[in-house]
């Protein structure tokens, strides 16, 4: 391809035999003849065109040379120099080599990377030929799945670094040297996957990682423990892309709390069964994504007796979502989707203590004061938690806020990304502040807005019996007249409260103890911000 003629001059071993000249000039046709090479072997002259005269250059040579001659089994000069090893560290035995050498032969490979965590020496001839040293990386919490960590050879002979379907998927993380000759190498990446020894081939390897990983974990715990944060996100990576990896990972998988305490599948769940079962017998297990950013939520959990897991990884969403559908019974909680009180219902749940006319109100005059922030929506609840407790506590339903990760993270779900961010104020009557706001605004409202909701209740009274005679109503022109005073009254329902509101909000207006509680909510969970959060020390230091 990079040259304009190609001559191949050849001598053979045998007693009496004669040199001979191939030459060809790309064309389908060729010329054969006589030539008067004496010395045995075969010289292969390449006349380089002039678009590739960089192959006539030495350090393009020494690099092709590298690449794809760089474990012959047999020398290869360039120079004068020998370039290639000709019985590298994976044709030993593992018996004869040291660590050191293992580090040296992975240096060779990876002169510009960390040392790797540990390495597997693959060594098997039955039911297939595979020999061959897989590293394992550092790799902290982002994935890079390149294509050309692995490197596949055939007898020495490199044939790629491409090995998608040789391998697992998620050990493409992994870095190295696997050789068979049982790998089939001209043919498409499609007949490989669907190759039945290739397919033995990627279990194998996958069953000796996991082997690797349970011996490492069993023998050593501590220090397994502190190769953690290196190695979770290629087990969690695994685990979720390779059934057989799962089952087998059950034994060293781990959760981290947020103390940084460790456990298995198995201890975790014995762990927290006993204090963290609902009323419906689900467990639930509470997880922080940002100890720093959620340590009040994850502060309240744990005075509530409960154990909180710390799930800040790039997978760990997506193992939310898997291992939900794997244990039984098993629910993933955020620590912030709910009051501390509320993160695990165990009984029916205490209501609070107000009239109707005191929970209206309470509701108006906090929603009245809560912020207008681009793409976010708030709704108010009130319930009687702790009389020690928060006056008011931010929290996001956990099953939307999944969506709108998964949104973030995944194609085809728009709708869910599009969706503006929703969030709960949850009031706590039981609390003393609130006890008091709420007395004050029955005291200052009630006279007030007693009336209108009179009117309101009338209104809506004429407007069922209306409704009534509508549904009894055949013909058009009969339906239209009560349609029409309907929608009147409607209006004028609307008209009403928006009159109530008014007045509740003005009331609000005047009582800095609402803002002030609603911006606490906001600063514990660290929606408060810019021009927000000055108001709310300007307003912090009037009040002291």
């Amino acid at each position: 391809m990079v040259s304009k003629k190609v001559v191949i001059r050849s001598l053979s071993y045998k007693e009496g035999a004669k040199a001979v000249e191939w030459s060809c000039d790309g064309s389908p046709e060729f010329e054969m003849t006589d030539c008067d090479k004496t010395e045995r072997g075969t010289d292969v002259i390449l006349y380089i065109d002039d678009d590739n005269k960089e192959f006539l250059e030495q350090a393009r040579i020494d690099a092709l040379l590298k690449k794809y001659c760089r474990f012959l089994p047999v020398p290869v000069e360039s120079a004068g120099t020998v370039v290639n090893s000709t019985a590298p560290l994976w044709t030993r035995k593992p018996s004869e080599l040291t660590d050191k050498d293992y580090l040296e032969f992975y240096r060779e490979l990876h002169p510009m990377e960390e040392d790797p965590l540990f390495w597997i020496h693959l060594n098997v001839d039955y039911p297939f030929n595979l020999t061959g040293v897989l590293y394992f990386p550092k790799i902290r919490s982002n994935i890079d799945i390149r294509k050309n960590r692995i490197q596949l050879y055939c007898n020495q002979v490199f044939v790629t670094d491409q090995v998608e379907g040789v391998v697992p998927e998620f050990m493409m993380l992994m870095q190295g040297v696997i050789d068979s000759p049982d790998i089939p190498l001209n043919v498409s990446r499609s007949y490989l996957q669907a190759d039945q020894q290739v397919k033995k081939i990627s279990s194998y390897i996958s069953k000796k990682v996991a082997e690797k990983l349970e011996k490492m974990f069993s023998s050593d715990r501590k220090a397994y423990e502190q190769k953690w944060p290196d190695i979770e996100v290629f087990i969690k990576y695994g685990m979720l892309t390779d059934e057989k990896f799962y089952e087998s990972s059950k034994k060293f998988f781990l959760f981290r709390d947020v103390n940084d305490n460790y456990y298995t599948l198995e201890e975790y769940a014995k762990l927290v069964t006993s204090e963290q079962t609902d009323k419906e017998g689900n467990v639930i297990y509470i997880y922080s994504t940002d100890r720093t950013a959620q340590y009040a939520y994850v502060e309240g959990a744990e005075q509530k007796g409960y154990n909180v897991l710390l799930m800040d990884g790039q997978l760990d969403q997506h193992l939310i979502h898997f291992l939900e559908s794997k244990l039984e019974k098993t629910r993933f909680v955020r620590v912030d989707a709910d009051t501390a009180d509320r993160l695990i219902v165990k009984a029916d749940e205490k209501t609070a203590d107000l009239t109707p006319m005191q929970a209206d109100l309470l509701t108006g005059v906090f929603r009245s004061q809560m912020p207008e922030m681009k793409d976010t929506n708030f709704i108010v609840e009130y319930n009687a938690l702790s009389a020690d407790g928060a006056p008011a506590v931010i929290t996001q339903n956990e099953m939307m806020r999944r969506m709108k990760d998964m949104a973030a993270m995944q194609p085809g779900m728009n709708f869910y990304g599009a969706m503006p961010d929703m969030y709960a104020l949850v009031v706590n009557t039981e609390q003393p502040a609130v006890r008091k706001i709420v007395t004050e605004a029955e005291q200052a409202l009630t006279a007030e807005v007693s009336p209108i909701r009179a009117e309101i209740e009338t209104a809506n009274d004429e407007i069922s019996a209306l409704r009534r005679q509508l549904s009894e109503k055949k013909e058009d022109a009969e339906k239209k007249p009560l349609q029409d005073e309907i929608d009147s009254k409607e209006e004028a329902v609307g008209k009403l409260r928006e009159k109530e509101e008014a007045k509740v909000k003005e009331y609000a207006s005047t009582q800095p103890v609402v803002k002030q509680i609603i911006d606490l909510a906001l600063l514990q969970s660290g929606l408060l911000k810019g021009e927000a959060l000055a108001a709310f020390i300007r307003r912090s230091a009037a009040l002291l």
